[in-house]
């Protein structure tokens, strides 16, 4: 079992910035891959951002050039940092993992952009 805690998230102005991190109760280096995920009020949740283990990234086309997802294996963590935000951007971010055929979530985290 691998729990995954988010932090970083938070209340910023229009056009501001957040990173937030997700820190995995193991070792990051075998998953296939890590992402962020978010879900607003009345919405399914989507995909932000994906990093897969060769480092390939993948990111929504309303994030592109804004947000960036980064990985650090010494700390077993996983960024996501979030430039120029709009108040659509306000949800609630989960950090996501696949470890073979299993897949983890994290309890999520708030982010309010306010204009």
């Amino acid at each position: 079992q691998v729990q995954l805690v988010e932090s970083g998230g938070g209340l910023v102005q229009t056009g501001g910035s957040l990173r937030l991190s997700c820190a995995a109760s193991a070792s990051i280096f075998s998953f296939n891959a890590m992402g962020w995920y978010r879900q607003a009020p009345g919405k399914q949740r989507e995909l932000v951002a994906v990093i897969i283990r060769g480092g390939s990234t993948n990111y929504a086309d309303s994030v592109k050039g804004r947000f960036t997802v980064s990985r650090d294996y010494a700390k077993n963590t996983v960024y996501l940092q979030m430039n120029s935000l709009k108040p659509e951007d306000t949800a609630v971010y989960y950090c996501n993992a696949r470890i073979s055929l299993h897949e983890y979530w994290g309890q999520g985290t708030q982010v309010t952009a306010s204009s």
